[in-house]
């Protein structure tokens, strides 16, 4: 049977004699203990270097992009676009009429049984923005800023549950595994500033999407590109900080040996992991003085504050989407905000289009739009990527499970809405549209293969050419067929 990784590390361990062992060992050799007994200071200068550039130093792009940073808003649980930006008068109409047998002929649905009734949104929608795009009463400060955005109303996904949903969205597959959408970009182009995480993961909502931590894991990546959740009350990263009795010098000088011990296992070894154990013990030590003044959300001025509707020491939405901006102004170059609370059902009045809907467009309404307003304030837009949306869409049918009398959509992934921002997109337009009923695309589909395209395409990466050897395959976050077009016609 063939050995292990661990087990082949171990008995090339063993066999090493013990002047190999001296000659290599770094800090262990005769002249580093030497060093390291008469001047601390020579010595770290003198351990740190020797070291190679780190895997998240900045890489020159595939082609010229025209984005530098990425912030992506998910909205968890996949929000209702026939009640935000897809007005459809048609069905309006047939509010609570039977539904069309040409709809649920040989159709399946995760919830809905029988003959269900048509569901009109009971929102106002008006129009706004140059491009005359429709927006529901329940967003008007994304409204406000129609003409800074393209919505993009003919998303389509070929998954109809939340979980495997999520995964290829973020991912781009349907099983935990696969490397996040974030670590590709920190894999392909590096990290802008190296006293920050390259990829942060704020959350909201009360709980983790549905995906879970999959959704910015570094898969088959070395470890080094996971995404860092970091906490937005109490201490941002636990155990950062050095524990009692350590000074920050002692830290370093530890540190140091460390990673000296740590080096010359990768030179011997080659393992990818080890490069990861490196600069995780090195961004920890940076972070303890970067990170306190990164996420203090209290030193904006409170105009700002107000603008976002943010409030410090809350785990908010709002104190998230201004961390998002504070973050890519210090270079962070992938910021991934996940809102839980978006599953609309309609099976009590926690999930329901009357009461938690019109909640949660508070709770992201006004902060989405300070986030945008805020970012071409400071010269940033044009240079970050904003995304807004869900994992798939909602029924034009009323749920009704089990009898419920509460109105709520089931799960729908042949089309839904998000919306882009910054970053290169077209400014103030609407692309594709859905059919009378917002049950079908009409025009100018867009897959989630196309998205992570396009995303990639915004930073300076080709993702037909950015891929990652792993079980004999090339892999790619687009997977390992042809699909995947950029989206020109939402580029300016």
């Amino acid at each position: 049977m063939a050995s292990t990784a661990a087990e082949l590390r171990l008995a090339r361990a063993r066999a090493l004699t013990r002047r190999e062992f001296f000659a290599r060992g770094g800090v262990f050799s005769l002249g580093a203990l030497a060093l390291k007994g008469m001047a601390p200071d020579a010595f770290a200068a003198a351990t740190r270097a020797s070291v190679t550039p780190g895997p998240l130093a900045a890489k020159p792009p595939h082609l010229p992009g025209r984005a530098k940073s990425v912030i992506y808003l998910h909205m968890s649980g996949a929000p209702p676009s026939l009640d935000l930006f897809d007005w459809k008068p048609r069905l309006k109409a047939m509010h609570l009429q039977d539904c069309p047998e040409s709809l649920i002929e040989g159709k399946k649905f995760a919830f809905i049984r029988g003959r269900p009734k048509m569901l009109g949104s009971p929102y106002r929608f008006s129009r706004h923005g140059q491009a005359g795009g429709w927006f529901s009463e329940t967003i008007p400060h994304l409204a406000g800023i129609a003409d800074e955005i393209t919505v993009v109303r003919s998303m389509w996904t070929d998954q109809f549950n939340h979980a495997p949903a999520e995964l290829m969205v973020h991912t781009g597959n349907m099983r935990a595994g696969a490397a996040s959408m974030g670590s590709w970009t920190t894999y392909g182009l590096g990290s802008i500033n190296q006293d920050l995480p390259g990829f942060v993961v704020l959350l909201s909502g009360g709980t983790d999407p549905t995906g879970g931590k999959s959704l910015w894991g570094s898969g088959f990546l070395p470890g080094v590109y996971q995404g860092t959740q970091c906490r937005t009350t109490g201490e941002p990263i636990l155990f950062a900080e050095n524990p009692p009795g350590m000074s920050r010098d002692t830290r370093r000088r530890t540190l140091d040996a460390i990673r000296s011990i740590n080096e010359s296992e990768a030179r011997m070894f080659h393992d990818p992991e080890t490069r990861t154990r490196i600069e995780q013990y090195e961004l920890a030590y940076r972070m303890q003085v970067s990170v306190p003044d990164a996420f203090d959300i209290a030193r904006e001025p409170e105009s700002i504050r107000e603008k976002y509707g943010a409030k410090p020491g809350e785990g908010s939405f709002a104190n998230n989407c201004l961390l998002a901006r504070r973050l890519v102004e210090k270079g962070v170059r992938y910021v991934q905000l996940y809102d839980w609370g978006w599953d609309i059902h309609g099976t009590s009045p926690g999930d329901d289009l009357m009461e938690q809907f019109p909640k949660k467009c508070r709770d992201v309404d006004r902060s989405c739009a300070a986030l945008i307003n805020d970012l071409k304030q400071r010269g940033l837009l044009d240079e970050t990527l904003v995304i807004w949306g869900g994992e798939f869409g909602r029924t034009p049918m009323n749920e009704a499970r089990g009898g419920s009398t509460f109105l709520g959509r089931d799960h729908h992934p042949a089309c839904f809405t998000m919306w882009m921002a910054g970053g290169g997109i077209r400014r103030g337009a609407v692309h594709g549209s859905t059919d009378d009923f917002g049950y079908a695309i009409a025009e100018d589909k867009v897959t989630i293969r196309d998205l992570q395209t396009t995303v990639l395409h915004q930073l300076g990466l080709d993702a037909h050419a950015l891929t990652f050897r792993d079980q004999g395959l090339d892999q790619r976050l687009i997977g390992p067929t042809g699909e995947g077009r950029v989206v020109t016609e939402i580029l300016s």
